[in-house]
């Protein structure tokens, strides 16, 4: 497996990621005094040219990639380019991650512009009408590439082992994302599975990968915001540990996106474009 790049975030921080707390052990005999580690989220706030836009809960760690990659699959900028700056400033007890993007993307962004006060695992709170819930998803391109059933299955143990913040508490989901041939390149961790998703979108500019040089995996299940983010980086097969949802189902044929779910084991299920999986 190629070395996996670098997981420390530039960006300032207001906490870490995981914390020591106590608890108390649970067993037969009573209750027994015993130290744990926690994973942490905070409120985080993206802010594009001074005005705040969307407001999750996430992980306090690669919050650059977690900036790029937001921006991307919301399509509040059409490449990382039109970013010109991030800078994360601790404020309020969370974090503002405060961008400046094009001009010409603000004005863009303010004309649909959503209050999404979000909560874990949520992609749609604040929304403001059904209209703007579901929309049409990104075509991804057909490049021919394949992959097959033993290579997913490789690059998911892999995942497995690169999965740190979830060995540490339990509590984190993961994206990855790996070649055709099932050699993982990048993987990400948060408490929420869209922000673990964009931090992995983010972290991909920032390597230079493109979303057709490989596949995305996920430990969550695929729901439709998930399928979404994928399309939109160009990313042709997204697999999950768990099912997907109809909807997802229906936004992935849309887009032409490989769709598997249960695909960390044998008996995985293809739903869509089954023409990018190999025997």
């Amino acid at each position: 497996m190629p070395e996996l790049a670098p997981r420390d975030d530039p960006a300032p921080m207001c906490a870490a990621p995981q914390s020591r707390c106590e608890a108390a052990r649970w067993d037969d005999a009573g209750l027994h005094p015993a130290a744990d580690v926690v994973l942490e989220e905070v409120p985080v706030a993206m802010v594009y040219n001074g005005i705040s836009h969307a407001v999750m809960l996430a992980s306090p760690a690669d919050l650059e990639d977690f900036a790029v990659g937001f921006s991307l699959t919301e399509g509040v900028v059409q490449s990382a380019a039109e970013i010109r700056d991030i800078e994360a400033v601790p404020c309020c007890d969370g974090i503002e991650l405060q961008l400046a993007i094009a001009a010409g993307r603000m004005a863009e962004l303010k004309l649909r512009r959503r209050a999404l006060a979000g909560r874990t695992g949520c992609g749609l709170c604040g929304v403001e009408s059904l209209q703007h819930a579901v929309r049409p998803a990104t075509r991804v391109p057909a490049t021919g590439a394949r992959i097959s059933a033993d290579a997913l299955q490789r690059a998911f143990r892999c995942l497995a082992q690169e999965q740190v913040l979830h060995r540490a508490t339990g509590a984190a989901h993961a994206a990855g994302f790996a070649t055709w041939a099932g050699e993982l390149m990048l993987v990400r961790e948060d408490v929420g599975r869209h922000n673990a998703l964009d931090k992995l979108v983010g972290a991909m500019c920032a390597q230079g990968l493109r979303g057709e040089d490989g596949i995305a995996l996920i430990t969550s299940r695929a729901s439709y915001e998930m399928v979404h983010k994928a399309a939109a980086a160009h990313i042709g097969l997204l697999a999950a540990l768990s099912a997907p949802t109809g909807l997802a189902i229906r936004a992935a044929a849309e887009s032409g996106l490989t769709l598997a779910g249960f695909a960390g084991r044998p008996g995985r299920r293809v739903y869509t474009s089954p023409e990018r999986c190999a025997s």
